[in-house]
């Protein structure tokens, strides 16, 4: 019992790191219906930031975690919305009233140049680099099973990320403008919402998160690459399909739940390690199969 706890509670860790990069899926799909299959390489260009940021730092200051890790975070969340902007602006907008098949392919290129743009810019990313302990060592001991700072500080960030970021779409105006331009955005665009607004402010949580997102993992994994958001990106998008794309708790949920099959299936079924990937999708398949909509979404209104 206590190893099921243990390894609950790994992939819960690594679901934390897909639900937080799936909030981004599931935002720029709700409000665009843009599947943007670049934005794993936001969480990888956040992840680097972070990393550079740290090496930057003052001889001295390396453990002094309260300075360090707001200050890697928000260089992370910079970087990574400047680049999410930057996509927008350039790659994305030109194409938003052309076939949808467009700018999905937009994406697929854009993913791709962001790799090699980081390949080249950092070339000790061509293999695992070390990302540094932050946080300090230790944790908690729940009765033979462990969790240690990092891993409880990536798990209770997701959550407070996604309360905070329901709590905003419900009350706030702006988020009300969000939903308006996703149920109709061209009545929403007569009725005085700066819809373009709406989609840059979009991008930029979206962006937001997945730069956070990529600072946790890396803290709490120890190495990133910069073929990390790729894979990460297509379970994340996978999370958000199976809890309900355009449903932000099942963009969380759906990302728990991936990370807790992938850990399972490493420690339970024989060379599980290389199976996870299989396994994590497989569920995705037996999901859909019986619910089309996701765990928690709803069946999608057609436009008129």
């Amino acid at each position: 019992m206590t190893q099921f706890l243990q390894q609950l509670i790994n992939g819960a860790v690594l679901g934390a790191s897909y639900g937080l990069i799936a909030l981004g899926y599931t935002m720029v799909y709700g409000i665009i219906r843009l599947i943007n299959f670049a934005h794993g390489e936001i969480f990888m260009i956040g992840a680097f930031a972070g990393l550079t940021a740290w090496k930057a730092l003052p001889d001295g200051m390396e453990d002094q975690a309260f300075i360090v890790l707001p200050l890697t975070m928000l260089v992370a969340v910079l970087v990574a919305v400047i680049t999410a902007l930057a996509m927008e602006r350039l790659a994305y907008r030109p194409l938003r009233g052309a076939s949808r098949l467009a700018p999905l392919i937009t994406a697929i290129g854009v993913s791709i140049a962001l790799q090699e743009a980081v390949r080249l810019f950092y070339p000790d990313a061509k293999q695992a680099v070390v990302f540094p302990r932050v946080l300090p060592d230790g944790g908690l001991d729940l009765g033979g099973v462990f969790l240690d700072y990092a891993s409880l500080f990536l798990i209770s960030v997701a959550v407070v990320l996604m309360v905070g970021l329901a709590t905003f779409v419900r009350k706030t105006k702006l988020g009300k403008a969000m939903r308006a331009t996703s149920q109709d955005p061209d009545t929403a665009r007569l009725m005085g919402i700066d819809t373009n607004r709406v989609i840059v402010l979009t991008f930029a949580l979206g962006a937001t998160l997945a730069g956070i997102a990529g600072v946790l993992h890396g803290m709490r994994f120890k190495q990133i690459d910069f073929r990390m958001g790729f894979l990460a990106g297509l379970k994340a998008f996978s999370a958000a399909v199976l809890g309900g794309i355009g449903n932000i708790t099942g963009a969380v949920l759906g990302g728990f739940l991936i990370g807790i099959v992938e850990a399972m299936a490493t420690q339970y079924i024989p060379q599980g390690s290389r199976w996870k990937d299989v396994f994590a999708f497989a569920v995705l398949i037996g999901v859909l199969v019986f619910k089309p909509t996701g765990l928690l979404g709803q069946q999608e209104r057609v436009r008129a």
